[in-house]
């Protein structure tokens, strides 16, 4: 009989306070950097430890090697107090590293961290924000990272005009309109992996980490000022940008939703480009890509 083992505590809040300021931010000129504040590193964390030492609180009901969930729960937040970083994934690498030197059962572990964000309003007010976040899942064993993959979850942007979806193929099926100029509103998540993840995980990383806030500012510039054919077309340009953009950067994906809204009225004579539009149904389009460099 095979078998994996794993356990661990999930949804672990965590408030650090006073983190490092980031250095070697690097803004993308058209657009300002907005998001994670250096005063507060604010994230949901999940841990999950890996290890056939734990096999016999499986099959014989031996704890006798297993460290108890609530212990994770505490020596994460002591470790929160201990890292000397101020990003989300090197808080994770930190705590998947210090889990393995502490408890030396432990083969694998696996640290998952979804961004908690808020806004700064000056240097002592925030409150928080409610859409997009960064999220990582960095995995460490023995012999180092096993896994780094990082993203920017939930962006909802729409876009008035400057998007096209026309010449698709046509059968008695087809129903849609062509369009030379729609609006378009789109449901966005990016994820990426890095050519050097380690340089990622320090707690200065420099220009081998690459902040989901700039990630998601270079997404918005591309929507607003790409004219693009089709959702497809338009998530390619994301994905080239984004490794012109980011060296670092080995890899790139996305899983695009289409949520443009049904169109309920339309305006005549002078008031032609006037339209109203309605939710609609829940089923949407799905479009997915993954660029990786050569």
């Amino acid at each position: 009989m095979k078998h994996e083992i794993r356990y661990g505590k999930a949804e672990l809040s965590v408030y650090r306070t006073y983190a490092r300021p980031l250095r070697h931010v690097r803004s993308i000129p058209e657009s300002s950097f907005h998001g994670r504040t250096n005063t507060l590193l604010a994230a949901e964390i999940t841990v999950d430890v890996y290890g056939e030492n734990f096999i016999g609180s499986y099959t014989e009901g031996d704890n006798s090697q297993v460290v108890a969930t609530d212990t994770m729960k505490n020596f994460t937040y002591a470790m929160a107090l201990e890292y000397q970083g101020s990003t989300q994934e090197g808080f994770a690498g930190f705590l998947a590293r210090s889990f393995l030197e502490t408890y030396p059962q432990m083969e694998r572990v696996r640290v998952r961290s979804r961004e908690l964000p808020f806004q700064e309003h000056s240097d002592k007010l925030l409150s928080p924000s409610a859409g997009d976040h960064g999220w990582a899942d960095v995995e460490v064993d023995a012999t180092g990272v096993h896994r780094l993959v990082c993203g920017r979850r939930g962006l909802k942007l729409v876009k008035l005009t400057g998007s096209a979806f026309a010449h698709f193929q046509r059968d008695r099926f087809t129903t849609l309109p062509e369009r030379v100029d729609r609006p378009l509103y789109i449901y966005l998540d990016c994820g990426w992996t890095y050519t050097e993840p380690a340089l990622a995980l320090a707690d200065d990383p420099g220009e081998g980490y690459v902040p989901s806030e700039q990630v998601a500012d270079l997404l918005r510039h591309t929507f607003d000022h790409f004219v693009s054919l089709s959702i497809q077309h338009l998530v390619h340009e994301m994905g080239s940008r984004m490794l012109e953009r980011f060296p670092a950067l080995a890899e790139v994906s996305f899983e695009a939703q289409n949520r443009l809204w049904d169109t309920s009225a339309e305006g005549e004579g002078p008031a032609a480009k006037v339209r109203v539009y309605s939710n609609p149904k829940p089923a949407h389009g799905s479009i997915g890509l993954t660029l990786r460099r050569e």
